[in-house]
């Protein structure tokens, strides 16, 4: 990080604090379902470059994070951006686009391709809106209002846009799918345990918002409801998480509302749009001296997508692999495993909505290396 005119007392703060860091990350997979892919054995390239900014004064935050993905994946996107104020250490406020208090924060997964959930919206989300934390020594709670997701297009009928971090109901590629998230209310509470050198947080967390119907005008509605635990226990780390989701969007009548069309990363899919999740993460780190390297954690993060239409096909996501520390470089190691899985497999546009009968499993090996400064 660099560091501008760095002061430690943020509240009798007489000049700005400004931090500017970044990451530049390449990528490495091998996909059992793409056999040109196989038969080079494999493809390695660009990532992602990004930039993030901090900044303090008198109490008041500035925190954004911009990032260039290839035109393939959506392009520059703001993964986040906020201006917030510190009530106290324990008490904050943050307006902009800022991560949305639901479930496990700041992330539901240890692996670099994150768990089920960031696929229906519901891991490491990011929307536009207020949001109010309080954070001490035995309770987290939150509390947020988001009018809407990533806003790029003001026209009256606009389409969400592709190009955005974390997955947002949207508009299908064939454009029968045409829904946007307005007017959401989040609240998460948190209770901390310690027993011996074992720290417990034990949540839950509630959703609530409306779905615009850009061709019917109509606004429906959704809801979103998580019961979750993380454990920390010297080097072991636990993960577990229950979510229930279900979206009421007002279609057309010609249209049915079994499911919806989210989308991020340049590309939109169906997903079911009644479901419940179940993951569970354990992750052990080890303490290493090779050379640069200082830490191997080791984990394996479980997913599965129980969609109530009974006719639909269920999802799965298993991610086995190891975060290698080495200074500022930070290297995934993944076998990531899927079931009706748009990113691990080929049913890209059905995957996690109706799925394929018979579908297979599928692998991707993957290795992500990023430089973080």
């Amino acid at each position: 990080m660099i560091i501008l005119f760095f002061t430690t007392n943020l509240f009798a703060q007489e000049k700005p604090e400004v931090q500017i860091g970044g990451a530049l990350r390449f990528n490495y997979n091998l996909s059992s379902w793409k056999e040109g892919q196989k038969t080079r054995g494999g493809d390695f390239g660009y990532d992602v470059f990004r930039v993030n900014a901090k900044a303090k004064y008198k109490g008041v935050k500035l925190n954004a994070e911009y990032r260039l993905y290839s035109e393939g994946f959506g392009g520059g996107m703001l993964k986040q951006g906020w201006v917030g104020y510190d009530f106290s250490p324990e008490n904050n406020l943050q307006i902009g686009l800022t991560q949305v208090p639901f479930g496990i924060t700041q992330y539901n997964s240890h692996n670099w391709f994150f768990g089920i959930n960031y696929y229906v919206g519901l891991e490491d989300d990011h929307d536009m809106g207020i949001k109010y934390t309080h954070n001490d020594e035995n309770w987290l709670y939150a509390i947020a209002f988001f009018k809407n997701a990533e806003e790029l297009r003001f026209g009256g009928s606009s389409d969400v846009s592709d190009s955005r971090y974390s997955y947002d109901v949207g508009s299908s590629a064939d454009g029968l799918y045409r829904n946007k998230e307005v007017n959401q209310l989040n609240l998460k509470v948190v209770r901390k345990l310690s027993s011996g050198n074992s720290k417990h947080m034990l949540g839950v967390s509630a959703q609530y918002g409306g779905l615009y119907n850009l061709d019917t005008e109509k606004t429906g509605d959704s809801y979103a409801l998580a019961a979750h635990y993380e454990l920390n226990a010297g080097n072991f780390n636990l993960k577990v998480q229950a979510t229930k989701y279900k979206m009421n969007p007002e279609n057309p009548a010609d249209q049915d509302s079994e499911g919806l069309a989210m989308t991020a990363y340049g590309a939109p899919y169906l997903v079911a749009s009644e479901a419940t999740t179940y993951t569970i993460g354990p992750a052990y780190s080890v303490p290493v001296e090779w050379g640069p390297i200082s830490n191997l954690q080791f984990y394996n993060d479980f997913g599965y997508m129980d969609k109530a239409n009974d006719a639909f096909e269920d999802s799965f996501m298993n991610t086995t692999g190891v975060l290698v520390t080495a200074g500022n470089v930070y290297t995934y190691v993944d076998l990531a495993q899927g079931k009706d899985h748009p990113w691990i497999g080929p049913a890209w546009t059905n995957g996690l909505a109706a799925g394929t009968p018979d579908a297979e499993w599928e692998t991707r090996f993957n290795i992500n290396i990023g430089y973080y400064f």
